[in-house]
């Protein structure tokens, strides 16, 4: 069997498969905006998360400081024991 017309249905070939690479260009532009968008909201999470690492680490360092000054105030001061008054029998 001969075709009459072998370069119509070439341009046609050619027409559905640059329809399909236009649809895959079109989901793949999607899913890279989807993307873009993600990214963006982790980096602000971590800007978020780092913010929060600082203060916390502030927050650590003073109770470190805070700690460190109780325990050489307790060992300059030693408390001493109140001798207790205790009955005698005689």
């Amino acid at each position: 069997m001969t075709q009459k017309y072998p370069w119509a249905r070439l341009a046609a070939m050619v027409a559905l498969s640059l329809s399909l690479t236009a649809c895959q260009d079109t989901k793949t532009i999607q899913e890279n905006e989807q993307l873009k968008a993600r990214v963006a909201e982790l980096q602000k999470e971590n800007g978020q998360l780092g913010n929060e690492l600082e203060t916390m680490t502030a927050a650590r360092d003073a109770l470190t400081k805070e700690n460190e000054a109780l325990k050489a105030r307790k060992t300059k001061h030693p408390a001493t024991k109140v001798s207790s008054r205790k009955h005698r029998r005689r």
